[in-house]
């Protein structure tokens, strides 16, 4: 699969995707990162990609032109002619493990990320196929945005993770949130390990996960639909 950002900041994304999992897998080519520098497409002296909106108001806008010429040039040589192009925007819709599902189904997926106070509806309207926010507050830019984006879609993707089962195991894989886990050692700062853990009761420790997935679930994340019959998922990376 193949992640191709559009950005202000190209060296914050392939600095941050350069290492644990991500860049496992970009150096074994299950996937490829492309970050394009958007000020590569600016014509005049300084590089300049903003400016003043009209009808006044605080903060600069990225200007159009250059946006769509970087979208432009990335598609040219893009496999697929119906990449989408996902604007990480605070007004998208929220980002989810199902939506992650849905983009780990194409070969090519495009990340828009905008500065200053956004980028020009024209060319939104123009080239986006849909909006995500990863949460409701305001970052600085998309870039971390975009980054939680291409983590967690290339978790899904076959032969990322090492035990392929993972990604199948995960909190918002199924129901429920992680259950409690306890590598060695045995006993730490006198708490030793729930009994039952070493008990080597397949049944019994079973039981005891799901027990705590459904407690902790319903503790912190009473909202998610549930069902007492749904085995407990793990993982709390969100």
């Amino acid at each position: 699969m193949k992640f191709v950002i559009l950005t202000l900041f190209p060296d914050m994304i392939r600095q941050a995707a350069a290492h644990s999992v991500l860049g496992r897998a970009i150096e074994k080519g299950i996937i490829s990162l492309e970050a394009v520098d958007i000020r590569d497409y600016a014509h005049n002296k300084h590089n300049t990609v903003d400016d003043y909106p009209f009808g006044g108001g605080a903060g600069m806008v990225m200007q159009a032109p250059p946006v769509f010429e970087a979208y432009q040039d990335v598609t040219s040589r893009l496999v697929s002619a119906q990449a989408p192009v996902i604007y990480m925007s605070p007004a998208g819709r929220p980002f989810s493990q199902s939506t992650a599902k849905e983009m780990a189904g194409y070969e090519e997926l495009i990340l828009l990320c905008g500065h200053y106070e956004g980028i020009d509806q024209r060319v939104l309207d123009e080239i986006v196929t849909d909006e995500i926010s990863i949460g409701d507050y305001v970052l600085t830019g998309g870039e971390l945005p975009a980054l939680v984006v291409m983590d967690t879609v290339s978790r899904l993707v076959d032969g990322v993770l090492g035990n392929e089962a993972s990604a199948q195991e995960e909190s918002f894989s199924g129901i429920w949130l992680e259950y409690p886990q306890y590598p060695r050692p045995r006993v730490f700062h006198d708490q030793p390990v729930p009994e039952v853990l070493v008990s080597g009761h397949h049944a019994r420790i079973e039981a005891w996960r799901l027990e705590k997935s459904m407690e902790l679930t319903l503790e912190r994340r009473a909202g998610l639909p549930f069902s007492p019959n749904t085995r407990p998922g793990q993982k709390k990376h969100h």
